[in-house]
């Protein structure tokens, strides 16, 4: 079971995608029509295969691009039976894989790099991918670096060819002369360097030269990014995303999973504060499971606020799962793309009828809640002196 496998964390994003793809596998409508294939005279493996066929030209003439990139996982689970139908269990991966290797593909289904044993893999390069692919956040749960969107890559390349892969700079040198390699053992000698100095700095106190402290916080949307919180020295998280459980779910997270995940993100700051930002979506952050109208211009349109405080349910959902999450402990709240005043009345009242109807029901409430709102929009700078007495902080 990949859901068992040791160098699978037993909390984190990879889990969700992980169930997501054991509940495509029993799809009552896949079965079905790999059942009706099959009654229609096809073997097996014709039926898999045909199955695949029709799911990939549907999907293909779907412009959503996170629906398209579900594809991926629906031709992994496609092949992985297809394998089981012609009695090669196994994968790419195996006891008698590489050493050091580099997986190069045009894209992968999360469970298919899990065929492959962690100790021998170094990276991973794909002409597809996003950072919410399945793929790329399993990849990032096990460790390894990732780059995506590498065109060509797969056709420019052979076995055994010599690869390295620079996961920060999202570079990849193909049989890289010695000079370039030479180059590349340099730069990795320097930032090796430059992170013992961060390192050596990292708990020295952030002063302006008058004295004044500063505080430096971290940004965060998953959970696989909060390690970087005690290794940066950063004093919290300034800004949690929390639309990032939304993007990388194939269906609207419950509230449940909501609450636990604001609930691990409070437990790994301990102490420190952390700002969630609620769901900031639409314009380029697309959910396949909310469905939304084409607009010139998405990036100022309806999104964000405004979509929220239009689904009340799902801003209410969230709201809750915060209060209960934070249970005795400082909660910070911030709105996104507030662009009149009257927005941010009503997702504050929304926020406080939540609050009194979990106190009336013995909820723990947070020990303080601070209400903040984001000046992305212009038109807010002409009302900051009234925003400031509807806000505990802005950013």
């Amino acid at each position: 079971d990949m859901l068992s496998r040791r160098d699978i964390a037993a909390e984190g994003e990879h889990r969700a995608v992980l169930e997501a793809y054991r509940m495509f596998a029993h799809d009552r409508g896949w079965v079905r029509r790999l059942e009706e294939a099959v009654r229609n005279g096809l073997t097996a493996e014709a039926a898999v295969e045909k199955v695949q066929s029709d799911m990939r030209a549907r999907m293909m003439h779907m412009t959503d691009p996170f629906i398209r990139e579900r594809l991926h996982d629906f031709d992994d689970l496609a092949n992985r039976l297809l394998r089981q139908l012609m009695g090669r269990a196994e994968g790419a991966g195996g006891e008698d894989g590489p050493k050091d290797a580099i997986i190069v593909a045009r894209s992968m289904g999360a469970a298919e790099l899990l065929d492959y044993r962690r100790d021998q893999l170094r990276g991973l390069i794909l002409e597809e991918g996003t950072a919410t692919s399945h793929v790329v956040i399993v990849a990032r749960a096990l460790g390894l670096p990732v780059v995506g969107q590498a065109k060509g890559v797969v056709s420019m390349s052979e076995n055994g060819d010599a690869i390295i892969i620079d996961g920060d700079d999202g570079g990849v040198h193909l049989r890289p002369t010695a000079e370039v390699e030479g180059v590349i053992v340099e730069k990795v000698q320097f930032r090796a360097k430059r992170q013992e100095q961060y390192r050596a700095l990292r708990d020295v106190a952030a002063e302006s030269k008058d004295g004044v402290a500063i505080h430096l916080l971290m940004n965060a949307g998953l959970l696989v990014d909060l390690p970087q919180l005690s290794a940066s020295g950063a004093t919290g998280i300034g800004l949690f995303r929390t639309e990032l459980q939304f993007m990388v779910s194939s269906s609207m997270p419950k509230a449940s999973e909501q609450e636990r995940l604001y609930a691990a993100v409070l437990d790994a700051a301990g102490a420190m504060p952390v700002t969630f930002r609620t769901l900031d979506i639409g314009g380029d952050k697309i959910l396949p499971y909310l469905h939304q109208s084409a607009e010139e211009n998405p990036a100022l349109g309806y999104r964000a606020i405004r979509l929220a405080l239009d689904r009340p349910g799902l801003m209410r959902t969230q709201l809750r799962g915060l209060l209960k999450a934070a249970a005795g402990r400082e909660l910070r709240v911030m709105f996104p793309m507030i662009t009149e005043l009257a927005e941010l009345r009503q997702a504050r009242d929304l926020i406080s009828r939540e609050f009194k109807h979990l106190t009336k029901f013995g909820h723990v409430m947070p020990r303080r809640l601070k209400i903040g709102a984001m000046i992305e929009v212009p038109s807010l700078l002409f009302q900051l002196d009234e925003l400031h007495q509807l806000v505990d902080f802005v950013s």
